[in-house]
């Protein structure tokens, strides 16, 4: 299939050309899975990726030099590519718009795979349409110490609030740490609409599995697992099936039965062992597409939580316009004294924090101990923390390690925080200038 060229090779899928640079760079050091075998993966998986991906706005999630260097996300489609290689014009939030990528062939799989992409991470929306998304995307996320026992207990009962509300629900791993479960949608629906679905679901099955599951934004309130309701808002995105995510074992999101839920694992699934898998089983997702279901049920659910007292909307991402009804964007540790006024606004992509006001009354003892480029650094910052501080370290819990993964302007950074609730005062460490103390705003000016 393949002709050496001098440092590359020159694939032939289906009658394009593809060229492969560098193609026995390692992008997975730990795994040994080089640029190629990422290439040999994708191919082999490529019916069930192109199903989750096809005719879906992409964004790029690139590392040129492998899981060790920067990854960096790429909205905007570059500028030399193929003339197979189709675009869509999507309007962001901010009224900017950008072309980006529709991927729905191998050999453009293959392509963008060449450019440094690992992830796929599609919009919800179809190229034809992309007011209406056609996906709800239930986002289950463990907090630190939440076993994984637990994060496939609470998908349990999502299936059931989705089954309840006339949905069927189909899980996937994340590839990650956690667990998403998609719902098919008839395109009837804005992206508010299924955000607010989304929210419904989170707050219901937080209702039923109370202390195992959270709707609550801000990291220090939350116990047990996390269904992020606004992966649903616009312009966010997840990593789809069959994508494989930047980790040492090199892991992929794996579409599921509800029946191997109960007993699967997230490392069970790598680029070593889906192509197996995907040749045995094929596309455990393929009948997504044949159940497309009514968000009615869910928004009838979302007034009645509403009338029961459990609240109207819920925090935004930061870069999004403040919504009419939307509760003020502070974490409860920043919020202002008695009069229950917000002091400032979270850090925003491509603003800086607004300076202490001297009003405020912190609820939780926070500090920030390390702000890096990348999460390894961040992390070595917290070892020599817990290493200047061995007292308070000991009385740390799981939970109150917060990491935060922050958006820059083109790359994630990495923001650790420790809440020292659990500390007595009298022992409390000072806040101190974080180490690392990196600041993608302050590099750029």
């Amino acid at each position: 299939m393949a002709a050496k060229a001098a440092a590359a090779e020159l694939l032939d899928i289906d009658g394009r050309e593809v060229r492969v640079t560098n193609p026995h760079k390692v992008y997975f050091p730990a795994a040994g899975v080089t640029k190629l075998d990422l290439v040999g993966y994708y191919l082999a998986v490529a019916e069930g990726a192109l199903r989750a991906i096809g005719r879906r706005p992409l964004v790029l999630k690139r590392y040129v030099k492998g899981i060790e260097g920067e990854g960096f996300y790429q909205k905007r489609a570059p500028a030399k590519r193929p003339d197979w290689v189709r675009t869509v014009e999507l309007t962001f939030p901010s009224g900017r718009t950008a072309q980006e990528l529709v991927i729905s062939e191998r050999a453009q799989l293959v392509w963008i795979t060449n450019l440094g992409n690992i992830d796929l991470h599609p919009h919800p929306v179809r190229e034809d349409d992309l007011d209406h998304p056609d996906e709800l995307r239930i986002d289950l996320d463990p907090g630190p110490g939440v076993p994984w026992q637990t994060v496939r207990e609470v998908a349990q009962i999502v299936r059931e609030v989705l089954a309840e509300h006339g949905l069927a629900g189909w899980p996937k791993t994340t590839g990650s740490r956690g667990l998403h479960v998609y719902v098919r949608l008839h395109r009837e629906w804005g992206f508010g609409e299924v955000r607010r679905a989304a929210l419904a679901v989170s707050r219901e099955v937080e209702r039923r599995a109370p202390g195992r599951a959270t709707s609550k934004w801000w990291k220090e309130e939350r116990v047990g697992v996390f269904l992020d309701y606004n992966q649903n808002a616009k312009d966010r995105t997840v990593a789809a099936a069959y994508s494989v995510r930047p980790l040492p074992e090199a892991r992929v999101s794996a579409p599921l039965t509800w029946d191997e839920v109960p007993a699967c694992a997230p490392a069970d699934f790598t680029i070593r062992s889906m192509p197996a898998r995907f040749a045995e089983l094929g596309d455990l997702a393929a009948g997504l597409d044949a159940s497309p279901g009514s968000l009615a049920g869910l928004l009838e659910l979302a007034k009645r939580h509403e009338a029961e007292g459990l609240g109207g909307d819920a925090p935004w991402p930061p870069h999004f316009r403040r919504r009419r009804g939307e509760p003020k964007r502070v974490a409860p540790s920043r919020a202002a004294g008695s009069a229950g006024e917000a002091a400032q606004a979270p850090e925003a992509a491509g603003t800086r924090p607004a300076r202490p006001t001297g009003r405020r009354r912190s609820k939780m003892p926070l500090i920030v101990v390390a702000k890096a480029r990348t999460e390894a650094e961040a992390l070595a910052g917290l070892e020599r923390w817990k290493q200047r501080y061995p007292g308070a370290t000991a009385r740390l819990r799981a939970a109150d390690v917060l990491t935060d993964a922050m958006r820059g302007r083109s790359s994630t950074w990495t923001r650790i925080r420790v809440n020292l609730r659990h500390v007595p005062e009298a022992e409390r460490p000072p806040a101190e200038t974080p180490d690392p103390d990196y600041d993608p705003w302050r590099e750029r000016a």
